[in-house]
């Protein structure tokens, strides 16, 4: 089973399985919208199913990270959405 790691150079330093860019957000988001470890395990080259439990371990056992990431991946979202322009013409006058 792959360790769970993290470091700046990588997804911005959020967690991941060793050796891989899935970050354990991405498998736990599928896993929250009904894909099985097993599902999610065969979507990605030489990732087992103990892979994406041992990453859904490290989610459950660390909610308040997994929070914090959450809330700063949408504050985020927010920002590009409030720099987006609504009118594609408005997009075309500032390019």
């Amino acid at each position: 089973m792959r360790e769970i790691v993290s470091d700046e150079d990588v997804l911005g330093g959020k967690p991941r399985l060793s050796g891989t860019r899935i970050g354990v957000l991405h498998i736990y988001r599928q896993y929250q919208s009904g894909v099985s470890p097993e599902e999610i395990a065969s979507n990605y080259e030489d990732v087992s199913v103990a892979d994406v439990h041992g990453a859904l371990a490290f989610v459950f056992d660390n909610p308040d990270l997994i929070r914090e990431l959450e809330r700063t991946e949408q504050q985020v979202v927010d920002e590009i959405r409030e720099r987006r322009p609504v009118d594609p013409e408005e997009f075309r006058q500032e390019t």
